[in-house]
């Protein structure tokens, strides 16, 4: 809601696509006003943000080096099918109900593993939680299971799973401060930056 609750709304159900361009527009601006560039940029998402990070890579896999999608909420359909799952109708207003045809079909456009091709995939870091009840740990699983199989690239392509953590990660102030140096180090190993290297 930082441009205002109009700009909030402009994101949701049967605009949600706008989420995504928009994103991609922000990278964009990055990387052609010289502020990074495509083999040094990187994104992350977690849950929702762990979906836009899933249509993004779909969409323009080129303009990231690496992208790191925590417990990311990637099998739209799916998810959103089960009225049994914490949070799922009540998030009918955000997403859509896919019982009604025309929020199922719009919502089939962007969910991240409906849209997984053969293609080029940017180096990626997804991570899940065994006992998370938002978004349980088979649904980034089989999700990369599918990108395993169809994706190109020779790029890495990682998938942790925390074994008693939940949808926010592990408790505790160090263990966070291990989860976030884990993603850092990830990034920091794509861009070459060893422990021989920042001693030169």
């Amino acid at each position: 809601m930082e441009m205002g609750y109009k700009w909030y709304e402009e994101g949701k159900m049967m605009k949600k696509m706008n989420t995504f361009t928009d994103f991609i527009d922000c990278a964009e601006f990055l990387v052609r006003e010289k502020y990074t560039a495509s083999d040094r940029l990187f994104a992350e998402g977690r849950s929702a943000g762990g979906l836009l990070m899933g249509a993004v890579a779909n969409m323009r896999p080129d303009l990231f080096k690496g992208i790191i999608s925590g417990v990311p909420f990637v099998d739209v359909l799916t998810t959103m099918s089960d009225a049994s799952i914490p949070l799922t109708t009540g998030e009918y207003t955000e997403w859509g109900n896919p019982a009604i045809k025309a929020e199922y079909d719009y919502m089939k456009k962007y969910s991240p593993y409906d849209n997984l091709k053969p293609q080029n995939y940017p180096n990626l870091l997804v991570l899940t939680s065994f006992s998370d009840s938002q978004v349980q740990y088979f649904e980034p699983a089989k999700y990369v299971a599918k990108l395993r199989d169809l994706k190109t690239d020779k790029n890495v392509l990682l998938f942790k799973t925390n074994m008693t953590g939940s949808h926010g990660g592990s408790s505790g102030r160090f263990s966070r401060l291990k989860e976030r140096a884990l993603e850092y180090s990830w990034m920091m190993g794509l861009l070459g930056m060893s422990d021989e290297a920042m001693k030169q």
